[in-house]
């Protein structure tokens, strides 16, 4: 588990995270746009649970991008 401390492992699970927040999010705006109401606080805490869930599993299992050489 070094890659814990490495700066590259954090940057590409922070783009991991950001990438998983924007595909929620928009899956959410399309479901709800189906049903006429978007409710925006929930779209927003399902897309940030989905965030921190691609942290942890990062944090689980490494991530290959970010692996030494």
């Amino acid at each position: 588990m070094k890659y814990l401390y490495t700066k590259d492992f954090w940057a590409a699970a922070a783009h991991r995270a950001a990438r998983t927040f924007a595909q929620t999010l928009v899956s959410s705006i399309a479901a709800a746009a189906v049903m006429e109401e978007i409710k925006w606080p929930y779209a927003l805490s399902a897309s940030a649970l989905a965030a921190l869930v691609s942290i942890l599993m990062a944090i689980a299992t490494g991530l290959p991008e970010a692996e030494e050489e």
